[in-house]
């Protein structure tokens, strides 16, 4: 096999077009193959870090009735399906994750992510911790009762005596903030606005701990410090949803006995609390890889099905060059074999050519993938997990030498296939190019068929992703999102009451106001697209008597003026003003889906509405205008109704401000750090980022679906034309005779160009056919990643049809114009 390498590599070294050209050929397909298995193995692939990870399960809470699924659990019914489940689990934990404002050493504000967790959470995920120790059972006993009696009017409710928040520290902050010292466990972190006190260190956690959730249920990855949760029972609580419990399965329980387990649990709730009954209240369990993964799987999919097909369409490619070299070279492999070469020795030295071309294409490829790992995490969307883990590994080398292996046999085989099919003694006696053609024209052929075929589904696809982008593009999010520059403000001196948290916005707000170039100032919480969207549940009058009545909304929290400055149309009756923004007046704006949903063909205005935002049970509020849908959650979705009340409904406070201006609005980001620094030193801003950019990022994912999936569609189209170029020119090589005497007898240029070009169209046009049946197989599994646009789009099929005849048109062309201008006394003696 050594001397077949070393002859290959000699006959190699005196074609290096042809040997360049495969092997940038075959780079191409592995590189691009690697780049995005590497993403297919650290999101689909590779288990979670944590202790047998698929024995975990992800438990949420349904409300079936209201079309409301996937939220977290109060602590109650945690409580309750924790201790009605020992049998189908090892053990369920609970966490919620947050932000606060905490002092440093210097007493300027700094902020954190922080995890709420039960006891016994490191435990179940099999986390270690390094310094310190572990949570204990008791570090989880609930607070003292807070002493009886209502607080005077304006005045902070009463509390019972505080325990401390036993905390466990990330690796990575105690680096950053303490130096890695390990004497800052046992002591107390210094306590900042807006964060508890009495916060007291007691272990330090492994380094790059992650909580893995999906982005849907916004949840913080990676926690700064984590908390000992003390929880209390109390039927009252029920509605206050905030837990996502985590549990392991025992050995040998399957998930559908869990699940009966837990929705045995469920069933007694719904029984005893009529508001879960009426709602429908259930429990899924969900396995955690595949709740994490189950919004990016479709795209990683479709983009692993792309460079397959690339792939495919780059051995066909290969083959074909091998074809037309073998073709090229028959004269050669005659004599070969008349001096006693075998057929084998022949298919071996073939295979030989093909594994060495292979071999360079691999190193080249895995080259270009390294790099093109990197501009992949560059453009992938934030809800794509496990970025940081997206690398070039033992496995995916593993994967890529696999790939290069059956690469080399592919396009190796199909020449070396055809060399059983000629027959010596017939090429010795044939005469200049017309010898050797037999079989293995119809072969070429059909290895262009088939690149055509694969080359026509890539660019349906990108032409279906093409046009979800330009429809993404048309979406009205509700709002006017240039100019607009957001911003969180946390901690700072509002204090605990009402009054006094108003008082202070009130001179934020005048603060903004007063900087150049600031036209408007509002507050949310959140802002559209934002996440961190949680729902209520409202309803009619009816739904006082028969709970099954109440259906989920979407609420926020916002300021007089918002409509205004984020320049939302209004459709009736009239937005918020200063008089209504106190928590006695209940006053609320819906938008047109909840008006026309609540009171069809009528006006909303003036007619109540009961929602349960700040009681435990729902209260009457009273609409008072109607305004245009806002895209909350996502632009590809319209998503549910809107419900909109005041920040001081709710006792003033929303974190989220946003700010518009007459240019543009980055450039007023280091005047507005600087005056509300002015204004309280303890005021702490961050997450600075324009609202246009919020929107450029929930185009992200089709963004890069149609980018990856638009570049190797371009690639394959250009390896169809050089593929249908080579076999085009190998028949007007080998029919060099024929044409010369078609021209002597008086054919035409035209003639001759048709000849060539008519058979590179009708070569297309059966790849075109076959590629029409696979396309419209395959697109069908697009159809959750297209936005306004059918996966069988008439259009696209069509334009798409057009572009691929056009490149074959081209492409035959070439070798089309040099055939025409064949002079016929040289042709008819060659």
């Amino acid at each position: 096999m050594l001397r077949d390498l070393m002859f290959a590599a000699r006959t190699l070294r005196r074609s290096p077009l042809f040997a360049l050209t495969a092997a940038l050929t075959i780079a191409l397909g592995i590189g691009a193959t690697t780049a995005i298995f590497s993403v297919t193995n650290a999101v689909l692939l590779r288990p979670l870090p944590y202790k047998d990870p698929d024995r975990l399960v992800v438990l949420y809470g349904d409300l079936r009735a209201r079309n409301n699924v996937g939220m977290p659990f109060s602590a109650e019914n945690y409580a309750d399906i924790r201790k009605g489940s020992t049998g189908g689990f090892a053990d369920m934990a609970a966490v919620f994750t947050g932000r606060q404002v905490v002092a440093r050493a210097d007493g300027t504000p700094e902020q954190v992510r922080f995890g709420g967790v039960t006891t016994n959470f490191f435990r179940l995920m099999g986390a270690r911790v390094v310094v310190g120790r572990d949570f204990a059972d008791a570090d989880g006993s609930p607070p003292p009762p807070a002493p009886a009696g209502a607080p005077p009017a304006g005045a902070a409710p009463p509390q019972g005596p505080q325990l401390p928040t036993l905390v466990i520290l990330s690796y990575e902050y105690w680096q950053r903030r303490f130096g890695g010292d390990p004497s800052v466990v046992g002591t107390d972190l210094p306590s900042g606005p807006g964060a508890p006190g009495l916060q007291h260190v007691v272990g330090v956690l492994a380094p790059r701990f992650q909580l893995l959730f999906p982005p849907a249920d916004n949840m913080e990855t990676a926690p700064d410090f984590w908390t000992a949760l003390r929880l209390t029972y109390d039927n009252r609580n029920r509605n206050g949803y905030f837990l996502r419990p985590i549990g392991r399965l025992k050995d040998g329980v399957t998930l559908a006995r869990a699940q009966a387990e837990v929705e045995s649990t469920v069933d007694v709730i719904r029984k005893n609390f009529p508001l879960y009954s009426g709602a429908r209240f259930y429990g899924r369990l969900e396995p955690m890889h595949k709740t994490l993964v189950e919004e990016v799987r479709p795209a990683i999919l479709a983009l692993m099905g792309a460079v397959v097909f690339l792939l495919l369409i780059a051995c066909a490619n290969v083959a074909n060059l091998l074809l037309v070299r073998a073709s090229l070279r028959s004269s050669e492999l005659a004599v070969r074999s008349a001096l006693g070469a075998g057929r084998w020795r022949i298919v071996r030295q073939l295979l030989a050519e093909a594994f060495l071309l292979t071999a360079l294409g691999a190193i080249v490829g895995v080259a270009l993938a390294w790099s093109g790992v990197r501009e992949l995490l560059a453009l992938a969307p934030e809800n794509l997990p496990r970025l940081a883990s997206v690398t070039i590994d033992p496995i995916v080398l593993a994967f890529t030498a696999a790939v290069a292996l059956a690469v080399a046999l592919v396009s190796g085989l199909v020449p070396a296939w055809n060399v059983f099919r000629f027959d010596p003694m017939s090429v010795l006696r044939g005469s200049g190019r017309a010898a050797g053609l037999g079989p293995s024209g119809m072969l070429r052929n059909a290895v262009v068929v088939a690149e055509v075929a694969l080359c026509f589904v890539l660019l349906i696809g990108s032409g279906l992703m093409i046009r979800s982008f330009v429809e993404l593009q048309r979406i009205d999010p509700g709002f006017d999102p240039n100019h607009v520059l957001t911003f969180q403000l946390l901690g700072g001196r509002g204090g605990p009451v009402a009054q006094q948290r108003g008082s202070f916005t009130q001179q934020i707000e005048s603060t903004l106001r007063g900087i150049p170039g600031v036209q408007d100032v509002t507050t949310s919480f959140p802002f559209p697209l934002t996440g961190g969207y949680s729902t209520i549940r409202w309803g009619l009058a009816a739904a006082l008597g028969d709970q099954s009545k109440y259906q989920a909304v979407d609420w926020q929290m916002v300021r007089p003026g918002y409509f205004e400055m984020m320049r939302t149309r209004l459709l009736d009756g009239r937005t918020f003003t200063s008089a209504d923004n106190d928590p006695a007046r209940n006053l609320v704006v819906v938008d047109q889906f909840l008006a026309a949903k609540a009171f069809p063909n009528q006006s909303a205005v003036g007619k109540r509405i009961l929602i349960r935002i700040r009681t435990p049970e729902p209260e009457f509020v009273e609409i008072i205008g109607v305004v245009a849908h806002q895209r909350f959650t996502s632009l590809a979705d319209a998503g549910r109704e809107q419900v909109f009340v005041t920040d001081g409904f709710l006792g003033f406070g929303a974190p989220s401000w946003a700010i518009r201006t007459s240019g543009d609005p980055s450039a007023a980001a280091a005047q507005l750090r600087a005056d509300l620094t002015k204004l309280d030193p303890t005021l702490l801003m961050s997450e600075v980022e324009p609202m246009s950019a919020i929107v450029w990022r929930a185009q992200a994912s089709t963004r890069f679906t149609l980018t990856l999936i638009a570049v190797f569609a371009a690639i394959a189209a250009l390896l169809v034309a050089v593929g249908l170029y080579g076999v085009l020119s190998t028949l007007v090589r080998q029919r060099t005779a024929e044409i010369g005497v078609r021209i002597a007898l008086g054919a035409e240029p035209s003639a001759i160009l048709s000849l060539v070009v008519g058979q590179g169209l009708r070569l297309s046009a059966a790849g075109v056919a076959v590629g029409l049946v696979a396309a419209l197989a395959v697109t069908r599994l697009m159809t959750s990643m297209l936005v306004g646009v059918k996966a069988t789009d008439p259009l696209t099929f069509g334009a798409m049809a057009a572009v691929l005849f056009a490149i074959a048109a081209f492409a035959s062309w070439l070798p089309a114009r040099g055939a025409a201008a064949l002079d016929p006394t040289i042709a008819l003696r060659e």
